[in-house]
């Protein structure tokens, strides 16, 4: 009786095992430069080159900065020093205080240009992700593929598997242009105060 069991089990999995093999369809894959889609696409280049141009403000600001502030500091060192050890006057460390105050701000000033355009950065690929997706979707659709793969991430495909011009002019069309702003920020919870009673 067992033997008959385990026989009509092993001949149910031996006749269930082909018809998994068949569900699964045959893989239809397609290829994508990513690397060259975020290089080239038409709205990937314009905020290329607006973001240079912010690069570019922000690094005359630093060196504006840094040219106003480096004779004042010279000239603070140069009296510190002439005293060779003494105590400096209250005139003396109300300069270095104040400088310091220059230094600082100048610094905020600098670490929040940086912020913004990392923020601006961030906010363009993003833009860019929420197109992505869908064209590479409907390019798939298009070659009748059910796999699409970052060309970084292959060994070896060939030319004909290459879809990344398709998805390029796809992109065109669907994304002209990105906004050149700061990520959204996240709306914060406003606390509640506990009201008096």
């Amino acid at each position: 009786m067992k033997t008959r069991i385990a026989a009509a089990l092993i001949a149910a999995t031996a006749l269930a095992a082909p018809a998994m093999a068949q569900r699964a369809p045959a893989t239809v894959a397609i290829v994508i430069n990513t690397d060259r889609i975020y290089r080239d696409c038409n709205a990937c280049r314009t905020a290329q080159t607006q973001l240079q141009s912010q690069v570019t403000a922000l690094r005359t600001r630093q060196q504006t900065l840094e040219g106003q502030l480096r004779p004042e500091g010279q000239a603070i060192q140069t009296a510190v020093n002439a005293l060779a050890g003494k105590q400096p006057d209250a005139a003396l460390q109300n300069r270095v205080k104040a400088f310091q105050q220059k230094q600082d701000q100048a610094n905020q000033e600098l670490q929040r240009g940086q912020q913004n355009i990392q923020s601006i950065q961030a906010n363009v690929v993003r833009q860019i992700n929420e197109r992505l997706q869908p064209v590479i979707n409907q390019v798939m659709t298009q070659k009748g593929a059910n796999l699409a793969v970052d060309e970084g991430s292959t060994l070896a495909h060939s030319q004909a598997t290459d879809a990344t011009n398709d998805v390029l002019a796809a992109l065109n069309t669907a994304l002209p242009a990105v906004s050149l702003t700061p990520l959204p920020q996240q709306a914060q919870p406003q606390q509640q105060t506990p009201q008096g009673r």
